[in-house]
């Protein structure tokens, strides 16, 4: 299990580099750079010359990358369409409010937070927690955005003692205005105003008043690591979902595109829906299509590309629990370190249909790793993820995959160590078609 645990490792290293969608979308942006890759502005008109591997961000915190097939500019082969992939940089958390500092009994500071995402909010108390995001800074040349990220541990949300809460074992509903705000610093809000502001400008290099906006976030402090008799699992904050973040953009910078485009699309605010212009239920991915097509292909019509495509979303999926079988479908059942699991649901939430599964399944082959089948039990509902939202912008068949992960939307998860390994040769089996 060599190189299934080396990849792991370096999916560890990726999250703990990642607190954040915006500091995930930066990491990947710099393994593209790494590998030759030139960035497009949005706002600009696009040029690709003889280059062939290119990517864009969009909000700092969403990314498109795609890598055209081989030859010069005048010598490119029309290729049969797109070959995609779909992972989301987000992860539930708490955002910060603006002005977040409350001053408590001129004792203490702790921070005015809203729920992002649906998370479980108990698995957030008591742990080590701090603040990362990013930062609207005026400067002379105009507005830029700056990355920042407190490196050190800095937060906790602290429990209620079991003496005054005698019925808390029983089962609480947590009120987030009342119970999970964090404790920042011990002091008088005469000698700690704006402290965090303070911090913030100190950290990011900048003077405080030239910080116009912020989106931060708390994240958990946690390391991954590996468990188990035999260290065959892993237990991480934000598997879901930059384990198939990571997974997917290894496998298409360690493949060649053959006879489709490859694009490799990191969107943000799945877990709000995705309706933002940097989300799946944007035109962000039909624009870039479109113009891939335009540029890359003068005089091709996007449609008949369109319809030779193939979309992959990637997003983890609830592996059977040990403590709770019986909330697992009866007969799909994925377990963990069990390979790629191929999602499925009757009302479409998930794309995968007969042919398009079947495509996941042959790809599995060719790649000589596992692959197992999830549905919802009929009488719990289930979420959504990126492959019909983006559908619906961009009609190409698709299918939805997974890892299998146990306490989804907790602080920290539980996945197989195999699991990433397998997805990474998923997905570059796929990209070099």
């Amino acid at each position: 299990m060599e190189k299934e645990r080396k990849t792991a490792g370096e999916m560890l290293e990726f999250i703990e580099k990642s607190p954040t969608c915006f500091h995930a979308a930066a990491n990947v942006a710099a393994m593209l750079r790494d590998q030759g890759f030139r960035e497009l502005d949005e706002e600009k008109e696009w040029s690709f010359g003889d280059d062939t591997a290119f990517y864009v961000m969009r909000n700092d915190s969403s990314l498109i990358a795609f890598r055209l097939p081989g030859g010069k500019n005048k010598n490119r082969p029309l290729p049969k369409g797109f070959h995609i992939s779909a992972s989301h940089s987000d992860s539930p958390c708490f955002k910060l409010k603006e002005s977040p500092e409350i001053a408590v009994e001129d004792r203490y500071l702790k921070l005015n937070t809203e729920k992002y995402g649906g998370m479980i909010l108990s698995s957030w108390m008591d742990r080590v927690l701090s603040v990362a995001g990013r930062l609207a800074v005026h400067t002379p040349e105009g507005l830029k955005t700056v990355l920042v990220n407190i490196d050190e541990d800095l937060l906790v949300i602290p429990n209620l003692a079991i003496h005054m809460n005698r019925d808390m074992n029983k089962g609480v509903e947590y009120n987030p205005q009342v119970d999970m705000l964090p404790l920042y610093a011990q002091g008088s809000p005469k000698d700690k105003s704006d402290v965090l502001g303070e911090r913030l400008a100190r950290e990011a290099g900048v003077k405080k008043e030239d910080i116009l906006g912020r989106d931060l976030f708390v994240y958990v402090r946690d390391k991954g690591r590996f468990l188990g008799e035999d260290k065959e699992f892993v237990l991480s904050p934000r598997l879901d979902d930059l384990q198939c973040v990571f997974a997917s953009v290894r496998g298409f910078l360690q493949s060649s595109p053959c006879d489709y485009i490859n694009v490799c699309a990191v969107f943000d605010n799945e877990e709000v829906g995705s309706g933002t212009r940097q989300g799946a239920d944007s035109t962000f991915l039909e624009d870039v299509l479109g113009r891939i097509a335009a540029g890359g292909y003068p005089g091709t019509q996007l449609a008949p590309m369109l319809a030779g495509s193939f979309l992959i979303s990637a997003d983890n999926a609830h592996g059977v629990h040990p403590n709770h079988p019986e909330k697992a479908d009866p007969t799909n059942r994925p377990y963990l370190n069990g390979g790629i699991v191929l999602k499925y649901h009757g009302g479409q939430k998930y794309t995968t249909d007969a042919v398009s599964g079947a495509k996941i399944r042959m790809l599995c082959r060719k790649a000589a790793i596992p692959c197992q089948s999830y549905a919802n039990r009929s009488d719990v509902a289930g979420g959504s993820t990126l492959g019909n939202i983006s559908t619906a912008h961009v009609s190409v068949e698709s299918a939805d995959i997974g890892l299998a992960q146990l306490a989804m939307h907790s602080a920290v998860e539980t996945a197989g160590v195999k699991d990433t390994y397998y997805a990474v040769e998923l997905f570059r089996t796929f990209f070099g078609e």
